[in-house]
Order: C-alpha cells, then sequence, then structure tokens
C-alpha cells in the first residue's frame, strides 16, 4: 500500500520501537499531526485479559477532567413525559420511546449514545443485531441503563468516556483533542489509567496493563513509558 507523503513526514519524527515519557509522547503526536482540522488524540490500552471470561470483560466508565472536546450525541429512550423532560433539560439530543424504537428498527443509529430506562430493555434487545455491532447498546456496567436519566445525560454530555476491553484484549478512547494543553491531556490521561489499573481482576497473575500507545486521528502510535504515569 502507497504510504502519502504527509504520513512519511510523521514517520520520519518517532521513533516507533521507542517508548516515550508522557509528556514527550504528547509533543511528538503534536508534531506529527498534519490534517487541517483538529484531531483527536487516542490512546490503545493492551491488557493482558481474554474478555470471554466474564470478570475479564473490562467495561467501565469515567469523566475526564477536561473533556474529550468531541460533541456526542444522546438518544434518551424513556416511558413517560416527565423522564423525556428531564433527559432533554439535561441535554439530550433526542427523547421518547416507541418512535425511536420504531426509527432503529428502521436501521437508523445517528447517535453517539443511547440511554434507557429499564422498563424499555426488553424492547431494545430485540434490537441487539442493530445495535450491538455499533457498540450502541445500553448497559448497566455502563451507566447507561438507569431511571437517573438526567444524571446520565448530563455526565455523557460533559465528556464522560466508556473503557469497554475489545476482543483481542485492547481499550480504545478518546483522551482530547491536538488543541489540548499538555496539562489538560495529562489529566485526562492519567484519570483513564488510574481508572483501568483499579478495574484489574482480582483474579488475574501477572501483568494486566502491558502498553499504552497514543496517536492522533490520521498518525501513527507512539508508546507511551508506563512508569511516567505513575
Amino acid at each position: 500500500m502507497k504510504i502519502s507523503k504527509n504520513r512519511t513526514q510523521a514517520l520520519e519524527k518517532v521513533n516507533l520501537e521507542k517508548k516515550y515519557p508522557l509528556e514527550d509522547a504528547l509533543a511528538v503526536v503534536k508534531e506529527m499531526a498534519y490534517a487541517n482540522y483538529d484531531e483527536s488524540k487516542d490512546l490503545a490500552i493492551n491488557l493482558d485479559v481474554d474478555p470471554r471470561h466474564a470478570e475479564e470483560n473490562i467495561r467501565v466508565t469515567t469523566p475526564l477532567p477536561y473533556g474529550t472536546g468531541k460533541k456526542v450525541s444522546v438518544l434518551a429512550l424513556v416511558s413517560s413525559e416527565s423522564k423525556e423532560k428531564e433527559a432533554l433539560e439535561a441535554g439530550a439530543d433526542y427523547a421518547g420511546s416507541k418512535e425511536f424504537l420504531e426509527k432503529i428498527k428502521g436501521g437508523w443509529t445517528d447517535v453517539d449514545r443511547i440511554i434507557a430506562t429499564p422498563d424499555l430493555m426488553a424492547e431494545l434487545g430485540k434490537l441487539g443485531k442493530i445495535l450491538g455491532p455499533k457498540g450502541l447498546m445500553p448497559n448497566p456496567k455502563s451507566g447507561t441503563v438507569t431511571l437517573d436519566v438526567g444524571k446520565a445525560v448530563a455526565e455523557i454530555k460533559s465528556g464522560q468516556v466508556e473503557l469497554r476491553v475489545e476482543k483481542n484484549g485492547i481499550v480504545h478512547v478518546v483522551c482530547g483533542k491536538i488543541s489540548f494543553s499538555s496539562e489538560h491531556l495529562i489529566e485526562n490521561i492519567k484519570t483513564i489509567y488510574n481508572v483501568i489499573i483499579k478495574s484489574r481482576p482480582s483474579s488475574l497473575k501477572g501483568n494486566f496493563l502491558t502498553k499504552i500507545t497514543i496517536s492522533s486521528s490520521t498518525g501513527p502510535g507512539v508508546k507511551i513509558d508506563l512508569s511516567t504515569m505513575v
């Protein structure tokens, strides 16, 4: 596959085998970013877990001190007018029940997150083939199945992220934007790191977190020296 001129130039600025101190890694990623928009900064966190085992299927959420810089659209699936009002007042982009369930059945998934009250989960369960592959199915572990709809919406809108391990043992998460200051990015990243460390399964032996790589939306990954995360 042909490598673009911009990516070739970016690769000249990094040693892909080296592990950089956190602050240096952030600087290198910023220097390599070449898109004409404010790129996201993304973390890839490698965990030595097997998600097929329930205890090792890591799925937690955390608010970030400085958010992600990304606008997140939220659908609140609720069965009462009072909950609908609560969701909209908290910042939900859409709120309702039957009309949105029908839209989803028709293939509509133009939102980033879905929150649902427990009484609607039976109906949502029927839509697993549509919502599951897109990561939109509400789940109590991620705080998206709840009666406290307003709080859930507000947390997501303010920059909450979900840390969910994929089948290959990697957690992918946005930690901010290229335009964020180094200090703000460091606070966000260390928040994510600490939440992951606290989610270590009690039965797991040996290493848990084995590698963290940071990249921009278009740039190559830069390895972070884990000793600088503490």
